[in-house]
């Protein structure tokens, strides 16, 4: 029985005629958190395009819980339990943090349990509780990044894309920020993370991949990554 969240197999994409990742392959497993490592322009999110949807690969195909969505649109992903959390949060800023969070409730699904949820998101956040009659663009980049996770998760996914978001945080608000992933992974959340701050990402994962110029160089259990001092140096410069 195949255990696997979300598989990638052999997948070729780009924009126009410019190629930015070469025969992807990567396995999510089922309430699991795996991280997608590497330094600018490696193809990190690229790959999470592809994934949600919004980029259609040029050769290879895309699995999730076990099924063939390789051509199925952006929106009906959503519907099947993929939910994405972009570099740069992509918030409405006019709108309050309770209507930001209400709006990631929109399939029929989380219509039905959108209280629920809301309730379970100022629980994991609750500064967004006590700022939810604020605009969004009054927030500080780390609630703003609260604010995002939470509206993701108010579409009630199994399978949760995450897009840098240490980037532009205070290391304070990183590391809260990395403790509220560990916990829904622990809640039994698959999660796939893109970071460029691999010390933290490793830190987390339960498996990790390594990304250089749109290609996989290596993967495996975090603590065998972060024993590969030349991968330390020459793409990360890892520090404590």
């Amino acid at each position: 029985m195949d255990s696997s969240e979300l598989k990638l197999e052999n997948i070729d994409a780009g924009y126009g005629d410019t190629q930015i990742i070469w025969n992807l392959s990567i396995v999510c497993e089922k309430k699991t958190l795996t991280v997608i490592v590497g330094p600018n322009g490696a193809g990190k999110t690229t790959t999470l395009k592809v994934i949600n949807g919004l980029l259609k690969p040029w050769n290879g195909n895309i699995f999730f819980k076990g099924n063939l969505i390789t051509n199925i649109p952006a929106y009906k992903r959503v519907e099947l339990g993929i939910s994405s959390v972009p570099e740069g949060r992509r918030l409405f800023p006019d709108l309050t943090v309770e209507e930001n969070l209400k709006l990631g409730a929109y399939t029929i699904k989380a219509r039905r349990k959108a209280n629920e949820t809301l309730k379970f998101v100022y629980e994991l956040f609750p500064r967004l509780k006590e700022r939810s009659n604020v605009k969004a663009g009054k927030l500080s980049g780390g609630e703003q990044q609260m604010l995002a996770i939470g509206r993701a998760l108010m579409s009630q996914p199994s399978l949760l894309l995450l897009d840098e978001p240490s980037l532009g945080l205070a290391p304070k608000v990183i590391n809260d920020i990395f403790e509220t992933i560990n916990k829904l992974k622990e809640s039994g959340l698959t999660i796939l993370l893109v970071e460029q701050n691999a010390y933290k990402a490793l830190e987390i994962a339960d498996f990790a991949y390594i990304m250089q110029s749109g290609r996989i160089v290596n993967f495996g259990r975090p603590e065998n990554v972060m024993n590969l001092e030349e991968l330390k140096k020459s793409y990360f410069s890892i520090s404590r």
